[in-house]
């Protein structure tokens, strides 16, 4: 929102017991990326804006998270649990220094979207105090009542607080607010622990604003927005939603789903024009895919990039570190790993190639696996460009092939081999004899073998 400054502040020091997990609760993903990770996305992040998150104590890798997903962000220790208001007034450095919008979030409501922040912010921007995000539950029983007084918010009232004809109001609070910058610590330093629990709660906000004769304001979005979790089945109802949400920006950008339903996606995945995905693919977290590229049934990628044109599948498997040029094929039953393949290479069935990089044009014949672990270190292998390697070869890393080098299938390669030459490591005389032949007569034809198609 041009000119005005904003803090978020992202409560996330909750331990998450009902996950039953030793997992911090906001590190659990959906769409490849930590609960936490999805919400720092969607706050503002301009240069007029800031973020403080509160952490509990001894959750350092809360705070890796948190410092790899927004670098800026400053981190907050809640020691005691003592409330959602405490825990906001656990930030109240970053409060004092006066920013014009404070966002208060969660950081287990992972589908909260960047428009909704901005919707809130207009109503601080209107002259209201303080806004509550709010939404029609379909089924509000154990949620806070949203009591709305002539356009205005007068009240948060819980359920067991609320009477019959409260509880029949179905507009709930989902927690996400918003608070005017200059009256913020007003506010919060006169919320008291007057209840059962002896703690301070963030709903009692609304009272106190009225008491000031100041405004609150009800913004309303849906229920899927604000889901929480609290559980692992909430956790796979999120990943739900948002799987659904993914498909539908990647078919709104033009990538062809053959089968939707069936595809999952990370939500750093971008696409190129006229991407073709088959059904019962996973794209796990980093991954890229360029233009043209079809990406076969049951095929597994994982912070790879897919070049212009190629092809991967059916049932392969890129891991990460995989980067495929223009036109490469990966064949059934193919896994890479570190691998560089450059334009035209092909790998066609039930290979492995890992910490590898293969020059253009070069073929990998069926069974060929990249030695590249001693049992200490791993190693690489480099291979030439329109190199060919026979099925069932063993290249034991370090090793390099040379660019043109002809490799006879079954051979285990333990050694570095030339430009243009011929290699083959087996004991049967005849065969040795006949892959000499047949290398010699294509070197006097002054061609390479062609590549299965």
């Amino acid at each position: 929102m041009s000119g005005r400054t904003t803090l978020t502040i992202v409560l996330a020091a909750g331990e998450g017991t009902r996950m039953r997990s030793s997992l911090p609760k906001v590190l659990h993903p959906i769409a490849g990326q930590p609960l936490i990770a999805h919400v720092l996305a969607a706050a503002p992040g301009g240069k007029n804006d800031t973020i403080a998150v509160v952490v509990g104590p001894d959750h350092q890798a809360v705070v890796d998270e948190i410092k790899r997903s927004r670098p800026e962000a400053k981190t907050f220790v809640q020691r005691e649990r003592l409330g959602t208001a405490h825990a906001v007034l656990a930030a109240r450095e970053a409060i004092a220094y006066g920013a014009d919008d404070i966002l208060v979030a969660f950081g287990d409501t992972p589908l909260i979207d960047a428009v909704t922040f901005e919707r809130l912010r207009t109503a601080l921007k209107d002259g209201a105090a303080m806004a509550v995000l709010g939404f029609r539950a379909a089924d509000p029983t154990g949620y806070g009542r949203l009591l709305v007084e002539d356009g205005q918010l007068v009240a948060i009232r819980e359920q067991a607080d609320a009477s019959e004809a409260e509880r029949a109001v179905t507009l709930c609070n989902a927690g996400v607010m918003a608070f005017a910058g200059s009256t913020a610590l007003k506010i919060l330093d006169r919320i008291g622990n007057g209840n059962s629990k002896g703690e301070y709660y963030l709903t009692d906000a609304v009272t106190i604003v009225r008491e000031l004769g100041l405004r609150a304001a009800v913004i309303e979005t849906g229920e899927d927005e604000v889901r929480g979790i609290n559980t692992k089945a909430q956790l796979a109802e999120a990943e739900q939603v948002m799987q659904q949400r993914l498909r539908r920006a990647a078919l709104d950008a033009g990538v062809t789903l053959i089968a939707p339903e069936t595809v999952f996606l990370s939500a750093d995945t971008t696409f190129g024009k006229d991407v073709t995905i088959e059904p019962f693919v996973v794209i796990g977290p980093g991954v890229a895919i360029d233009d043209g590229a079809v990406i076969h049934s049951f095929s597994n990628i994982v912070g790879a990039r897919v070049g212009k044109g190629a092809s991967v599948g059916p049932y392969a498997r890129l891991r990460p570190g995989t980067v495929l040029g223009e036109g490469v094929r990966i064949g059934n039953f193919v896994e890479t790993k570190a691998a560089d393949l450059e334009a035209g290479v092909k790998v066609n069935h039930l290979t492995y190639i890992g910490d590898t990089h293969i020059g253009q044009n070069a073929n990998i014949g069926a069974g060929t696996i990249t030695c590249n672990y001693d049992g200490f270190d791993k190693h690489r292998t480099e291979i030439g460009a329109g190199a060919f390697v026979g099925s069932n070869s063993s290249l034991v890393a370090p090793v390099k092939i040379g660019a043109g080098a002809f490799i006879g299938s079954g051979s285990v390669i333990t050694k570095d081999v030339p430009d243009d030459s011929l290699a083959i490591e087996r004991s049967d005389q005849t065969v040795r004899e006949g892959w000499a032949k047949r290398f010699r007569d294509m070197k006097m034809l002054n061609r390479k073998p062609k590549s299965p198609k």
